[in-house]
Protein backbone atom coordinates (compact mmCIF):
# COMPACT_ATOMS: atom_id res chain seq x y z
CA UNK A 1 0.00 0.00 0.00
CA UNK A 2 2.75 2.49 0.60
CA UNK A 3 4.30 1.88 -2.89
CA UNK A 4 0.99 2.52 -4.60
CA UNK A 5 0.19 5.48 -2.27
CA UNK A 6 4.18 6.84 -3.27
CA UNK A 7 3.17 6.12 -7.03
CA UNK A 8 -0.40 7.85 -6.61
CA UNK A 9 1.28 10.76 -5.06
CA UNK A 10 4.04 10.68 -7.78
CA UNK A 11 1.99 10.68 -10.78
CA UNK A 12 -0.80 13.62 -9.35
CA UNK A 13 2.42 15.62 -8.98
CA UNK A 14 3.76 15.38 -12.38
CA UNK A 15 0.20 15.52 -13.41
CA UNK A 16 -0.38 18.64 -11.78
CA UNK A 17 3.29 20.28 -12.14
CA UNK A 18 2.06 22.13 -14.82
CA UNK A 19 -0.36 24.18 -12.69
CA UNK A 20 2.13 24.53 -10.10
CA UNK A 21 4.94 26.01 -12.68
CA UNK A 22 2.03 28.46 -13.71
CA UNK A 23 1.45 29.83 -10.23
CA UNK A 24 5.23 30.48 -9.49
CA UNK A 25 6.01 32.08 -12.76
CA UNK A 26 2.86 34.06 -11.95
CA UNK A 27 1.95 34.93 -8.54
CA UNK A 28 5.52 33.60 -7.08
CA UNK A 29 3.74 31.26 -5.16
CA UNK A 30 5.33 28.36 -4.11
CA UNK A 31 9.14 29.25 -4.80
CA UNK A 32 9.90 30.18 -1.21
CA UNK A 33 11.49 27.25 0.41
CA UNK A 34 11.40 25.09 -2.39
CA UNK A 35 14.83 23.12 -1.95
CA UNK A 36 13.61 22.43 1.67
CA UNK A 37 10.21 21.19 0.52
CA UNK A 38 12.06 18.57 -2.02
CA UNK A 39 14.66 17.34 0.91
CA UNK A 40 17.94 20.16 1.21
CA UNK A 41 18.08 20.53 5.30
CA UNK A 42 19.07 23.64 6.03
CA UNK A 43 22.41 23.99 7.75
CA UNK A 44 20.69 25.85 10.59
CA UNK A 45 19.02 22.93 11.58
CA UNK A 46 22.41 20.55 11.35
CA UNK A 47 22.65 21.13 15.67
CA UNK A 48 23.34 16.93 16.55
CA UNK A 49 20.75 17.89 19.43
CA UNK A 50 17.69 15.31 19.69
CA UNK A 51 14.48 17.37 18.32
CA UNK A 52 10.90 17.75 19.58
CA UNK A 53 9.12 18.59 15.71
CA UNK A 54 6.01 20.12 15.59
CA UNK A 55 4.10 20.72 12.21
CA UNK A 56 1.73 24.06 11.63
CA UNK A 57 0.61 24.31 8.36
CA UNK A 58 0.07 27.84 8.16
CA UNK A 59 -0.36 30.94 10.35
CA UNK A 60 -3.68 29.93 12.38
CA UNK A 61 -1.77 26.28 13.11
CA UNK A 62 1.41 28.29 14.10
CA UNK A 63 -0.17 31.25 16.46
CA UNK A 64 -2.46 27.94 18.22
CA UNK A 65 0.85 26.17 19.14
CA UNK A 66 3.08 29.14 20.15
CA UNK A 67 1.95 28.81 23.63
CA UNK A 68 2.82 25.00 23.79
CA UNK A 69 5.72 25.32 21.97
CA UNK A 70 6.89 27.56 24.63
CA UNK A 71 5.84 25.29 27.51
CA UNK A 72 7.56 22.39 25.67
CA UNK A 73 10.98 24.52 25.21
CA UNK A 74 10.41 25.09 29.24
CA UNK A 75 9.42 21.37 29.97
CA UNK A 76 12.87 19.50 27.78
CA UNK A 77 15.67 22.43 27.54
CA UNK A 78 17.77 19.34 26.80
CA UNK A 79 15.52 18.82 23.14
CA UNK A 80 15.75 21.57 20.60
CA UNK A 81 11.35 22.50 19.17
CA UNK A 82 11.75 23.43 15.69
CA UNK A 83 8.82 24.00 14.03
CA UNK A 84 8.13 23.14 10.07
CA UNK A 85 4.99 24.89 7.84
CA UNK A 86 3.67 24.66 4.42
CA UNK A 87 2.50 28.41 3.60
CA UNK A 88 4.71 30.95 3.41
CA UNK A 89 2.63 33.57 5.33
CA UNK A 90 3.05 30.52 7.90
CA UNK A 91 6.99 30.61 7.88
CA UNK A 92 7.70 34.22 8.16
CA UNK A 93 5.21 34.05 11.49
CA UNK A 94 7.18 31.22 12.73
CA UNK A 95 10.71 32.32 11.57
CA UNK A 96 9.61 35.53 14.10
CA UNK A 97 8.04 34.01 16.90
CA UNK A 98 10.19 31.30 17.04
CA UNK A 99 13.28 32.43 15.44
CA UNK A 100 14.75 31.82 11.59
CA UNK A 101 16.98 28.72 12.79
CA UNK A 102 14.59 26.79 14.13
CA UNK A 103 11.77 27.07 11.43
CA UNK A 104 11.50 25.34 8.00
CA UNK A 105 9.30 24.02 5.50
CA UNK A 106 7.57 20.76 5.65
CA UNK A 107 9.48 18.44 2.66
CA UNK A 108 6.93 17.09 0.27
CA UNK A 109 5.24 13.73 1.41
CA UNK A 110 7.96 11.45 -0.59
CA UNK A 111 10.67 9.33 1.17
CA UNK A 112 13.43 10.65 -0.64
CA UNK A 113 12.42 14.07 0.66
CA UNK A 114 11.47 13.81 4.29
CA UNK A 115 14.17 10.81 5.50
CA UNK A 116 17.19 13.63 5.20
CA UNK A 117 14.90 15.54 7.87
CA UNK A 118 14.80 12.40 10.32
CA UNK A 119 17.88 11.85 9.63
CA UNK A 120 19.37 15.49 11.01
CA UNK A 121 16.56 16.32 13.42
CA UNK A 122 16.33 13.06 14.81
CA UNK A 123 13.04 13.64 16.80
CA UNK A 124 12.08 11.97 19.69
CA UNK A 125 8.49 13.76 19.75
CA UNK A 126 6.62 14.43 16.75
CA UNK A 127 3.58 16.74 17.26
CA UNK A 128 0.91 17.35 14.21
CA UNK A 129 -0.79 20.38 14.80
CA UNK A 130 -5.00 20.31 13.88
CA UNK A 131 -5.19 17.47 10.82
CA UNK A 132 -2.17 16.97 8.76
CA UNK A 133 -2.37 13.14 8.00
CA UNK A 134 0.74 12.64 5.62
CA UNK A 135 1.19 8.71 5.27
CA UNK A 136 4.86 8.27 4.11
CA UNK A 137 5.55 11.45 6.43
CA UNK A 138 4.50 9.26 9.37
CA UNK A 139 5.62 5.98 8.73
CA UNK A 140 8.86 7.05 8.51
CA UNK A 141 8.56 9.14 11.39
CA UNK A 142 6.92 5.80 13.19
CA UNK A 143 10.57 3.74 11.78
CA UNK A 144 12.61 6.06 12.97
CA UNK A 145 12.14 5.69 16.82
CA UNK A 146 9.33 9.15 17.06
CA UNK A 147 6.46 8.89 19.13
CA UNK A 148 3.93 10.87 16.89
CA UNK A 149 0.71 12.86 18.94
CA UNK A 150 -2.07 14.88 16.84
CA UNK A 151 -2.69 18.18 18.91
CA UNK A 152 -5.74 20.40 18.51
CA UNK A 153 -7.07 17.77 16.24
CA UNK A 154 -9.58 18.17 14.54
CA UNK A 155 -11.92 16.53 10.86
CA UNK A 156 -13.99 18.91 9.41
CA UNK A 157 -17.03 18.61 7.75
CA UNK A 158 -15.80 18.79 4.03
CA UNK A 159 -13.10 16.41 5.16
CA UNK A 160 -14.95 14.24 6.93
CA UNK A 161 -16.97 12.08 3.93
CA UNK A 162 -14.01 11.52 2.25
CA UNK A 163 -11.90 10.25 5.03
CA UNK A 164 -14.70 8.24 5.47
CA UNK A 165 -14.68 6.30 2.40
CA UNK A 166 -11.07 5.87 2.34
CA UNK A 167 -11.11 4.69 5.95
CA UNK A 168 -9.30 0.82 4.35
CA UNK A 169 -6.61 3.39 3.49
CA UNK A 170 -7.11 5.63 6.89
CA UNK A 171 -6.59 3.25 9.66
CA UNK A 172 -3.22 1.68 9.35
CA UNK A 173 -2.04 5.31 8.62
CA UNK A 174 -3.72 6.64 11.91
CA UNK A 175 -2.39 3.38 13.75
CA UNK A 176 1.17 5.12 13.09
CA UNK A 177 0.00 8.14 15.72
CA UNK A 178 0.47 7.03 19.63
CA UNK A 179 -1.81 10.24 20.77
CA UNK A 180 -4.66 12.33 19.73
CA UNK A 181 -6.22 15.30 21.39
CA UNK A 182 -9.40 16.61 19.94
CA UNK A 183 -10.57 20.13 19.90
CA UNK A 184 -14.07 18.20 20.75
CA UNK A 185 -16.27 15.30 21.40
CA UNK A 186 -17.38 15.13 17.82
CA UNK A 187 -13.71 15.13 16.36
CA UNK A 188 -13.10 11.96 18.41
CA UNK A 189 -16.09 10.85 17.22
CA UNK A 190 -14.90 11.22 13.49
CA UNK A 191 -11.22 10.41 14.34
CA UNK A 192 -12.93 6.70 15.86
CA UNK A 193 -15.00 6.18 12.94
CA UNK A 194 -12.01 6.86 10.12
CA UNK A 195 -10.09 4.32 12.21
CA UNK A 196 -7.74 5.46 15.14
CA UNK A 197 -7.56 3.69 17.74
CA UNK A 198 -10.17 4.53 20.53
CA UNK A 199 -7.53 3.84 23.73
CA UNK A 200 -5.61 6.45 21.99
CA UNK A 201 -7.96 9.56 21.67
CA UNK A 202 -8.85 12.01 23.96
CA UNK A 203 -10.50 15.16 24.07
CA UNK A 204 -8.67 18.24 25.41
CA UNK A 205 -10.06 21.43 23.93
CA UNK A 206 -8.75 24.10 21.25
CA UNK A 207 -5.08 25.40 21.93
CA UNK A 208 -6.56 28.45 20.33
CA UNK A 209 -8.63 29.56 23.24
CA UNK A 210 -5.17 29.96 24.87
CA UNK A 211 -3.72 32.11 22.59
CA UNK A 212 -2.89 35.45 24.19
CA UNK A 213 -4.27 38.60 22.24
CA UNK A 214 -1.86 40.14 19.60
CA UNK A 215 0.12 43.42 21.21
CA UNK A 216 -0.51 46.37 19.54
CA UNK A 217 1.67 46.57 16.48
CA UNK A 218 3.22 49.63 15.78
CA UNK A 219 0.56 50.46 12.65
CA UNK A 220 -2.64 50.31 15.06
CA UNK A 221 -1.05 53.23 17.18
CA UNK A 222 -0.19 55.11 13.90
CA UNK A 223 -4.03 54.24 12.43
CA UNK A 224 -5.39 55.17 15.60
CA UNK A 225 -3.57 58.72 15.59
CA UNK A 226 -4.88 59.40 12.01
CA UNK A 227 -8.23 58.66 13.03
CA UNK A 228 -8.47 60.69 15.79
CA UNK A 229 -7.13 63.59 14.00
CA UNK A 230 -9.62 63.24 11.43
CA UNK A 231 -12.67 62.31 13.44
CA UNK A 232 -12.88 59.11 11.77
CA UNK A 233 -14.93 56.13 12.85
CA UNK A 234 -16.80 54.03 13.98
CA UNK A 235 -14.24 51.12 12.72
CA UNK A 236 -15.21 48.24 10.96
CA UNK A 237 -12.22 45.51 10.60
CA UNK A 238 -12.79 43.00 8.22
CA UNK A 239 -10.47 40.40 8.05
CA UNK A 240 -9.19 36.96 6.35
CA UNK A 241 -11.84 37.99 3.50
CA UNK A 242 -11.15 35.44 0.03
CA UNK A 243 -12.48 35.81 -3.10
CA UNK A 244 -15.90 37.14 -4.17
CA UNK A 245 -16.30 38.60 -0.41
CA UNK A 246 -14.57 42.08 -1.18
CA UNK A 247 -17.12 43.15 -3.28
CA UNK A 248 -20.44 42.21 -1.05
CA UNK A 249 -18.22 44.10 2.05
CA UNK A 250 -18.06 46.95 -0.04
CA UNK A 251 -21.52 47.43 -1.18
CA UNK A 252 -22.71 47.02 2.01
CA UNK A 253 -19.93 49.88 3.75
CA UNK A 254 -21.41 52.27 1.00
CA UNK A 255 -24.08 51.79 3.18
CA UNK A 256 -22.89 52.41 6.40
CA UNK A 257 -20.99 55.43 4.94
CA UNK A 258 -24.77 56.83 4.38
CA UNK A 259 -25.61 57.04 7.87
CA UNK A 260 -21.63 57.36 8.98
CA UNK A 261 -19.75 59.32 6.95
CA UNK A 262 -16.27 59.14 8.92
CA UNK A 263 -16.66 55.56 8.94
CA UNK A 264 -13.70 53.60 8.45
CA UNK A 265 -13.37 49.72 7.45
CA UNK A 266 -9.92 48.27 7.50
CA UNK A 267 -10.04 45.52 4.75
CA UNK A 268 -7.51 42.38 4.93
CA UNK A 269 -7.36 40.23 2.45
CA UNK A 270 -6.68 35.94 3.55
CA UNK A 271 -3.71 35.99 1.01
CA UNK A 272 -1.02 38.09 0.12
CA UNK A 273 -1.18 37.30 -3.84
CA UNK A 274 -4.84 38.94 -3.72
CA UNK A 275 -3.71 42.22 -2.17
CA UNK A 276 -3.39 43.79 -5.81
CA UNK A 277 -7.25 41.89 -6.93
CA UNK A 278 -8.32 43.55 -3.77
CA UNK A 279 -6.34 47.11 -4.64
CA UNK A 280 -7.81 47.13 -7.98
CA UNK A 281 -11.70 46.49 -6.77
CA UNK A 282 -11.22 49.72 -4.39
CA UNK A 283 -9.99 51.92 -7.11
CA UNK A 284 -13.17 51.08 -9.06
CA UNK A 285 -15.35 51.57 -5.89
CA UNK A 286 -15.03 55.14 -6.10
CA UNK A 287 -14.59 55.26 -2.48
CA UNK A 288 -11.88 56.76 -0.85
CA UNK A 289 -9.11 54.76 0.27
CA UNK A 290 -5.38 54.10 1.70
CA UNK A 291 -3.18 51.23 1.19
CA UNK A 292 -0.75 50.18 4.21
CA UNK A 293 2.12 49.30 2.25
CA UNK A 294 2.33 52.77 1.02
CA UNK A 295 0.99 54.76 3.68
CA UNK A 296 3.30 57.03 5.49
CA UNK A 297 1.09 57.22 8.56
CA UNK A 298 0.42 61.23 8.18
CA UNK A 299 -2.97 63.57 7.55
CA UNK A 300 -6.06 61.85 8.81
CA UNK A 301 -8.19 58.94 7.98
CA UNK A 302 -12.04 58.86 8.13
CA UNK A 303 -14.66 58.03 5.71
CA UNK A 304 -13.14 55.31 3.47
CA UNK A 305 -11.04 51.94 3.38
CA UNK A 306 -7.51 51.17 5.07
CA UNK A 307 -6.59 48.06 2.53
CA UNK A 308 -4.02 46.01 5.08
CA UNK A 309 -2.03 44.39 2.45
CA UNK A 310 0.82 43.09 5.13
CA UNK A 311 1.26 40.13 6.91
CA UNK A 312 1.17 39.58 10.70
CA UNK A 313 -0.79 42.80 11.79
CA UNK A 314 -4.50 41.80 11.14
CA UNK A 315 -5.17 40.72 14.77
CA UNK A 316 -3.59 43.18 17.00
CA UNK A 317 -5.71 45.87 13.86
CA UNK A 318 -8.97 44.14 15.92
CA UNK A 319 -8.15 46.35 18.87
CA UNK A 320 -9.49 48.95 16.73
CA UNK A 321 -12.59 47.32 15.62
CA UNK A 322 -16.18 48.33 17.26
CA UNK A 323 -17.54 45.62 14.98
CA UNK A 324 -15.21 42.72 13.33
CA UNK A 325 -16.28 40.56 10.09
CA UNK A 326 -14.31 37.35 9.94
CA UNK A 327 -14.01 35.97 6.01
CA UNK A 328 -14.00 32.76 4.63
CA UNK A 329 -17.65 32.32 5.76
CA UNK A 330 -19.62 34.52 3.34
CA UNK A 331 -17.89 32.49 0.55
CA UNK A 332 -18.07 28.72 1.03
CA UNK A 333 -14.39 28.19 2.65
CA UNK A 334 -14.97 27.07 5.68
CA UNK A 335 -14.60 30.06 7.86
CA UNK A 336 -11.39 31.54 9.80
CA UNK A 337 -10.38 32.04 13.17
CA UNK A 338 -12.70 34.53 15.32
CA UNK A 339 -10.52 34.17 18.27
CA UNK A 340 -8.77 37.13 17.45
CA UNK A 341 -11.49 39.82 17.41
CA UNK A 342 -13.01 38.06 20.31
CA UNK A 343 -10.14 39.11 22.57
CA UNK A 344 -9.98 42.44 21.08
CA UNK A 345 -13.77 42.77 21.94
CA UNK A 346 -14.98 43.63 18.92
CA UNK A 347 -18.94 42.17 18.25
CA UNK A 348 -18.58 39.89 15.91
CA UNK A 349 -19.97 38.64 12.26
CA UNK A 350 -19.31 35.59 10.23
CA UNK A 351 -21.05 34.31 7.71
CA UNK A 352 -22.85 30.70 7.37
CA UNK A 353 -19.92 29.20 6.33
CA UNK A 354 -17.84 28.19 9.01
CA UNK A 355 -17.16 24.63 8.97
CA UNK A 356 -13.42 25.12 9.55
CA UNK A 357 -14.41 26.32 13.36
CA UNK A 358 -17.65 24.25 13.36
CA UNK A 359 -17.42 24.07 17.52
CA UNK A 360 -16.10 27.40 18.09
CA UNK A 361 -18.74 29.02 16.42
CA UNK A 362 -21.25 26.66 18.21
CA UNK A 363 -19.93 27.80 21.52
CA UNK A 364 -20.34 31.88 20.44
CA UNK A 365 -23.50 31.47 18.60
CA UNK A 366 -25.02 29.41 21.79
CA UNK A 367 -23.77 32.31 23.82
CA UNK A 368 -25.28 35.31 21.86
CA UNK A 369 -21.55 36.26 21.40
CA UNK A 370 -21.65 36.66 17.70
CA UNK A 371 -23.75 37.26 14.87
CA UNK A 372 -24.40 34.85 11.33
CA UNK A 373 -25.47 36.77 8.58
CA UNK A 374 -26.03 36.36 5.31
CA UNK A 375 -24.76 38.96 2.20
CA UNK A 376 -28.52 39.95 2.10
CA UNK A 377 -28.41 41.34 5.86
CA UNK A 378 -24.85 42.08 6.13
CA UNK A 379 -25.42 45.69 5.92
CA UNK A 380 -28.70 45.94 8.51
CA UNK A 381 -26.33 43.45 10.83
CA UNK A 382 -23.26 46.42 10.95
CA UNK A 383 -25.82 49.17 10.79
CA UNK A 384 -27.56 47.57 13.68
CA UNK A 385 -24.02 47.29 15.79
CA UNK A 386 -23.06 50.34 15.01
CA UNK A 387 -25.66 52.32 16.19
CA UNK A 388 -26.79 50.38 19.18
CA UNK A 389 -23.45 51.21 21.75
CA UNK A 390 -25.08 48.86 24.25
CA UNK A 391 -26.11 45.97 22.22
CA UNK A 392 -22.16 46.28 20.62
CA UNK A 393 -21.10 45.99 24.42
CA UNK A 394 -23.20 43.09 25.53
CA UNK A 395 -22.17 40.70 22.29
CA UNK A 396 -18.27 41.43 23.01
CA UNK A 397 -18.74 40.86 26.84
CA UNK A 398 -20.37 37.43 25.88
CA UNK A 399 -17.24 36.49 23.72
CA UNK A 400 -15.15 37.41 26.58
CA UNK A 401 -17.07 35.01 28.98
CA UNK A 402 -16.70 32.06 26.50
CA UNK A 403 -12.94 32.98 25.95
CA UNK A 404 -12.38 32.60 29.96
CA UNK A 405 -14.77 29.00 30.10
CA UNK A 406 -12.83 27.14 27.48
CA UNK A 407 -9.44 28.23 28.29
CA UNK A 408 -6.75 25.73 29.63
CA UNK A 409 -6.50 23.24 26.68
CA UNK A 410 -2.49 23.89 26.47
CA UNK A 411 -1.92 22.92 29.79
CA UNK A 412 -3.96 19.56 29.68
CA UNK A 413 -1.79 19.06 26.14
CA UNK A 414 1.33 19.40 27.71
CA UNK A 415 0.67 16.82 30.63
CA UNK A 416 -0.21 14.19 27.78
CA UNK A 417 2.66 15.04 25.86
CA UNK A 418 5.04 14.73 28.69
CA UNK A 419 3.97 11.10 29.05
CA UNK A 420 4.72 9.75 25.27
CA UNK A 421 8.35 11.34 25.85
CA UNK A 422 8.94 9.19 28.87
CA UNK A 423 6.97 5.86 28.12
CA UNK A 424 7.07 3.29 30.47
CA UNK A 425 7.06 1.14 27.24
CA UNK A 426 6.27 1.62 23.29
CA UNK A 427 2.93 0.80 22.10
CA UNK A 428 2.93 -2.16 19.70
CA UNK A 429 1.58 -0.54 16.71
Amino acid sequence: MNFLYSAAAAVALLLTAPLWLVQMARRRKYRAGLGERLGRVPARLRTGRRAIWVHAVSVGEVLAVRGLMGELRARFPGHRVVVSTTTATGQKLARDRFGAENAFYFPLDFSFAVRPYLRALRPELVIVAETEFWPNFLRLAHAAGARIAVVNARISDRSFPRYRQFRWFMRPVLRKVDLFLTQGEEDRRRLLEIGAPAERVRVSGNLKFDVKAATAAPVVSTLREALERGGGGPVLVCGSTVEGEEPMLLRAFTEVLAKFPAAVMVLAPRHPERFAEAASLLDASGLRWWRRSAWDGAGEVRGGVFLLDSIGELAAMYALAGVAFVGGSLAPRGGHNILEAAQHGAAILVGPHTDNFRDIIELFRRAGALRVITEGDLALALLELLSDDACRRDVAARAAEVLRAHSGATARTVSALEALLSPPERVKR
